[in-house]
């Protein structure tokens, strides 16, 4: 099976694009999303931008570990992205684009996407080797599982959203 380095998935989303990214943009709300986040905490107060630092808690199954992210795109209404690290060595880098679809301003497509930062450096080995430690999945298999978690991931933002724009009666 050849490693895949990058992984992503996308869904339409009636909501605004502005919409989409006042909820991205806020690393707490990923833990309602997320099948394998459990908590944040974000070091820098205020608003969410770039060089924003959080540390995220992660489950998968039994094991926990968390990871140090910092936000490296936070461009309103089109795109969010920090890049992940563990013990100082690069992990991974994680992202959405947000993009207005069709003339209805409250239509979005909304794209996740994940790539493999263990790779093409000295770190790579002992983060790949950590990641399986903690998290029990070998390198080989995260792009997989990640594939899995986005789609769960998009799915619940999705619906988090078009509940929230839903009109009241």
């Amino acid at each position: 099976m050849e490693r895949e380095w990058t992984v992503e998935e996308s869904v339409p989303v009636a909501a605004s694009p502005d919409a989409v990214y006042a909820a991205l943009s806020d690393p707490r709300r990923m833990r309602e999303w997320s099948p394998e986040l459990f908590a944040v905490w974000v070091r820098d107060r205020g608003e969410t931008a770039e060089g924003t630092r959080f540390v995220g808690f992660n489950r998968l199954r039994w094991r926990i570990w968390f990871t140090n992210c910092e936000v490296t795109a936070a461009i309103p209404g089109r795109a969010f992205a920090f890049r992940v690290t563990s013990f100082g060595m690069p992990v991974a880098l994680w992202g959405y684009r947000i993009e207005g679809i069709g003339e209805d301003a409250a239509s979005t497509r909304l794209a996740e996407y994940w790539q493999d930062l263990r790779r093409d450096s000295r770190t790579a080995r002992p983060v790949s080797l950590l990641g399986r430690v903690f998290t029990g999945v070998p390198a080989e298999r995260r792009a997989e599982l990640n594939r899995r978690g986005m789609r769960a991931t998009l799915d619940r933002i999705r619906a988090s959203l078009e509940a929230t724009a839903a009109p009241r009666s």
